[in-house]
């Protein structure tokens, strides 16, 4: 008489609590937060990674140019040297790389962007321009900086 049964009602038995249910629910916070970081990231990195070879371009207030494909950009920096897009080439390497190119896309009519610091030499940059001219290219075109006064 003085004992208590399992089931009684006291301490031991299962029947009095009841076990917590399963959690459906997708913790979305961790997700955001790296998302967040890697917009943060790419948008920081993004204006870094327009060209590879930095130059102070000199300014104008002409419009830019429509462009449909990728262009063949020639950069001409303080020192002189001369890059077919992000590689440094030679003068003497320049033409056949650039005819070698050309042919495999559309012939002699690709547009050539020239791109020199404001501060290189002209005759540099002349240079450049007057092997594209003698090589039979006719559609050379200069890059500035949009004026910003």
């Amino acid at each position: 008489m003085g004992m208590n049964s399992a089931g009684s009602g006291g301490g031991g038995g299962r029947r009095g609590r009841r076990r917590a249910g399963v959690m459906a629910e997708i913790n979305v916070t961790p997700m955001v937060d790296v998302m967040l970081v890697l917009l943060i990231i790419f948008m920081v990195s993004a204006p870094m990674l327009t060209v590879g070879v930095p130059l102070d371009l000199p300014q104008t207030q002409a419009k830019s140019l429509d462009q449909d494909k990728n262009p063949l950009t020639l950069s001409v920096n303080l020192k002189g040297q001369v890059y077919l897009n992000e590689t440094e080439i030679g003068l003497e390497e320049l033409v056949p790389k650039l005819k070698a190119i050309t042919e495999a896309r559309s012939g002699l009519d690709e547009r050539i962007f020239v791109r020199g610091d404001k501060k290189v030499d002209y005759g540099t940059v002349m240079k450049v321009m007057g092997r594209l001219s003698a090589a039979g290219f006719r559609r050379v075109a200069l890059v500035t900086e949009v004026d910003q006064g």
